[in-house]
């Protein structure tokens, strides 16, 4: 099977993901309405297949907090429920867990399929309780994001349609304004996760790399920014073109065209809510965008590491607290030529100047 490109990926997730069948209209639910782009990347390259591919109408889509039972109902009867993709299926971010637990319980009158995920359990209680309210569910698909996770669901969820399919992200390969222009800039990219995911050997003191810059998604340092129609906004805006010697922010003309001017806008139109689609591609942008401004990347992120295979921009990927990278590497991306996996952070700067090296030739 050939997955040396984000192209070829893109087949697979296709082929992989055709035992879902086809069905006029869904609900789509668990929208990611917080700061992570890589998340805002799944749930994008979930619209655009359901949209474009399976030619689905999502007649609701909510987050975990909007989530209405009656609304849903109203808008879609017993049509299928879709659940976001990600990392988030088992005890580490359990918040989630319970939630899907609660759809699959009540919701056994209508098929509900669970877009590619990672599945961790370090709690084997927790597990076979998922197990029996998953096995209970007479038409539920988990799909698998790798083969760690594809084996772990084949031991325990029996009764459920099991397909395995990489992320959902990798819809977005081909996407016009993703191309592989490298920066001239010299600087390297640590984009480095800090939550309970890090893995602490390979903190950013351990790389020993010139020109590294170390931040987590761009996304994050917004949190608290003043809208930019706000007195307070408008003067962020040109006080940061004043430092870049421009009126105007280079970021923020970016930003205007992607989000006023991209073809694929007009495909939010006619979707439910589409104020959250143009928010997750707003989300995109930053990422687009935060990437482009360096050479080469080092990340911890699995989606730090999807984006940059979009992108096609050299990189070194690095592993998380459990299987999710290295797993999601072994299975999907080991065959991308500018990408390089490696478990030790000793053997970063190694690796950083073969990737150098490389694009030299």
């Amino acid at each position: 099977m050939d997955t040396s490109t984000s192209e070829k990926i893109k087949e697979v997730l296709h082929r992989q993901l055709e035992g879902l069948g086809t069905f006029e209209q869904c609900a789509l639910l668990s929208y990611p309405d917080h700061y992570n782009v890589g998340d805002h990347l799944i749930w994008l390259g979930t619209l655009f297949y359901l949209k474009d591919v399976l030619k689905t109408k999502i007649n609701y889509a909510a987050s975990i907090e909007s989530f209405s039972e009656l609304a849903m109902e109203e808008q879609v009867g017993k049509a299928p429920i879709i659940v976001h993709g990600g990392g988030n299926l088992g005890d580490i971010w359990s918040y989630y867990q319970k939630f899907y637990e609660g759809l699959v319980s009540k919701y056994q009158d209508r098929p509900i399929i669970i877009m590619p995920q990672s599945i961790y359990f370090a709690n084997l209680d927790k597990l076979k309780k998922a197990a029996n309210v998953f096995n209970a569910h007479p038409n539920l698909t988990i799909c698998a994001r790798e083969n760690y996770s594809y084996e772990l669901a084949s031991q325990h969820f029996h009764n459920c349609q099991l397909l395995k399919a990489p992320d959902m992200a990798f819809q977005l390969a081909n996407l016009p304004g993703l191309s592989s222009n490298y920066s001239q800039k010299h600087s390297i990219l640590y984009h480095c996760r800090g939550d309970k995911e890090f893995n602490e050997t390979s903190s950013p003191t351990s790389l020993e790399l010139p020109n590294l810059v170390v931040e987590d998604w761009a996304s994050y340092k917004y949190k608290g920014a003043p809208r930019t129609s706000s007195i307070a906004g408008i003067t962020r805006i040109l006080q940061d073109g004043w430092q870049q010697g421009s009126i105007i922010p280079v970021e923020w003309i970016s930003r205007q065209i992607w989000q006023n001017f991209h073809s694929y806008t007009a495909k939010f139109e006619d979707m439910y809510e589409p104020s959250i689609h143009r928010k997750s591609w707003k989300f995109m942008h930053n990422g687009v965008y935060q990437f482009k401004q360096h050479r080469l990347i080092v990340t911890n992120r699995l989606h730090g590491h999807i984006l940059c295979v979009l992108l096609g921009i050299p990189h070194v990927f690095l592993a998380n607290a459990y299987h999710k990278n290295e797993s999601f590497y072994q299975t999907w991306t080991y065959q991308i030529p500018y990408c390089k996996f490696v478990k030790d952070a000793s053997q970063v700067k190694d690796t950083v100047q073969e990737l150098l090296d490389a694009l030299k030739n």
